[in-house]
Parts: C-alpha cells; sequence; structure tokens
C-alpha cells in the first residue's frame, strides 16, 4: 500500500500539477503511522523533490515561465517560511482538521471546473503584480500551515493571471512548489529538532524516489488523457478522502 500511494502521489503531481501533498499527508499518517507534525513536515520533503525532478524535464523542454516562477514563487516561499513559524501554536488534530478542509476545498475546485479565459494577460501591469503577491502569499501560508503545496490553487490562478496554457500552468506550477515546499520544510526541521524530533528519513527517500518515478510517467500520460475527467475524478477521491480525515479529527478533538 505505500509503494502504491508513493506512485499515486507523483502521477497526481506529473498529471495535474498538484496533489501531491493532498495525498502524501494522509499516507504518512494512516499507512505509516506517523504523527500529524512529522508528516507534514515529511510531506513537503517528498512533495518537495518529487516536483523538483518534474521541474528538470520541464525545463529541458523550455516549457517553465521563470519569470512568473520569481512573480508568484518569492512570496510564497516568504509566507511559507512564516505560516511553518506559527505552526507551534497549532496541534497535530487542528493542522489536520485545518488540512481536511483545504482538502475539501480543492475538491470542489477540481470537480466544479470552471471556465476560463485564455487570453493572456499582462504580467507587467502593477495591478498584476499585486495580484501575483497575494496569490504567493495566500498559497504560501497554506503550504507552510498544512504541509500543502498548493498545486490545485496554483494551477488555476497561473493560467487566469497570464494566460499560460495548461501544459505550461502545470509545469510552472511544480516549480514554485518545490520552492515554497523546501522553504517550509527547512522551517519545520529546525521546529523539531529543537523539540529533540527527528523525521524518518528511510520513509522520506523511499517515498520520494517512488514519487519520482511516478511523476515521470505521469508527464508521459498526461497528454493522452482527458484532464477535465482527470480532475473531477481526482475531485471525488478528495472529497471522500477530506471528510473522513474532517471526521476522524473532530472526533478526536471532542
Amino acid at each position: 500500500m505505500v509503494w502504491l500511494a508513493a506512485i499515486f502521489i507523483g502521477l497526481s503531481l506529473g498529471l495535474l500539477g498538484s496533489g501531491g501533498s493532498i495525498l502524501t499527508v494522509p499516507a504518512l499518517i494512516y499507512l505509516v503511522g506517523q504523527d500529524e507534525k512529522i508528516a507534514i513536515a515529511g510531506s513537503l520533503a517528498i512533495v518537495g523533490v518529487i516536483a523538483a525532478s518534474g521541474v528538470i524535464s520541464y525545463h529541458i523542454k523550455r516549457q517553465i515561465k521563470w519569470p512568473v516562477v520569481l512573480r508568484f514563487g518569492l512570496p510564497s516561499m516568504f509566507a511559507s517560511y512564516l505560516a511553518a513559524s506559527l505552526s507551534v501554536y497549532l496541534t497535530g488534530i487542528m493542522q489536520l482538521s485545518l488540512f481536511a478542509i483545504i482538502m475539501l476545498l480543492s475538491a470542489f475546485f477540481m470537480i466544479r471546473q470552471p471556465k476560463i479565459s485564455t487570453k493572456a494577460a499582462n504580467t507587467t501591469q502593477p495591478d498584476q503584480q499585486v495580484k501575483f503577491i497575494i496569490s504567493g502569499l495566500i498559497v504560501g501560508s497554506i503550504t507552510g500551515l498544512v504541509g500543502v503545496g498548493g498545486g490545485f490553487l496554483i494551477v488555476p490562478s497561473l493560467v487566469l493571471l497570464t494566460g499560460l496554457t495548461m501544459t505550461s500552468a502545470v509545469a510552472t506550477s511544480l516549480a514554485i512548489i518545490t520552492l515554497q515546499s523546501f522553504t517550509g520544510f527547512i522551517k519545520y526541521h529546525q521546529l523539531l529538532s529543537e523539540q529533540n524530533i527527528t523525521l524518518d528519513w528511510q520513509v522520506i527517500i523511499t517515498f520520494s524516489l517512488i514519487g519520482i518515478a511516478g511523476n515521470l510517467l505521469g508527464q508521459k500520460i498526461s497528454a493522452q488523457i482527458p484532464q477535465h475527467h482527470l480532475k473531477r475524478g481526482f475531485g471525488l477521491f478528495l472529497l471522500i478522502m477530506g471528510c473522513f480525515i474532517l471526521y476522524r479529527s473532530l472526533t478526536n478533538l471532542g
């Protein structure tokens, strides 16, 4: 089951540019048996490595828009680091409850399938720069608090703000996810070290390596699968998982 989960995590990132950490945190908690905070920290490392492997192949194909990565990625990195610092004020169950809510929000975005304009936006205008900053801060905050890469928000945001094709948006999203995931992980690792809590590096490495294979496979088959069917199916899965995790979390809170 652990191997299948790792492959599925990589596939979701390769196919959709999102969904990796949405699956990684529950897998580490319910399949591996890790504590919530350790799972969130480990998820950031795993997703960061898998996303980075995708960045390399997309960069070779020249499908990543690096100016967009900087405009969106720098604010998200700052917010991810800051939010990770604030995570000490939340219990693991509270973080998992928030994670479940984010998972349900992700399911809504994927199932709803909003129509978005493909007309290119002028990213040099001041109002567009502000939108990049606000979007980056929101996504980075979510990443730092609950260990979610935020691809389900990044991809539609990039299409709306820049008019990128889905392929370019997915590729650029992976670069942003890499930056903010590693930034959040650095802070989590520091916080856990201060509490003498160690991460299970064997699990992180295993998930990362299998996930990289899944990511590369997802990139190869992405053009052969209708994206709207894939997103809706994945959205329904997230809806079920989100309700389950939220129920378990609220039960433990009570």
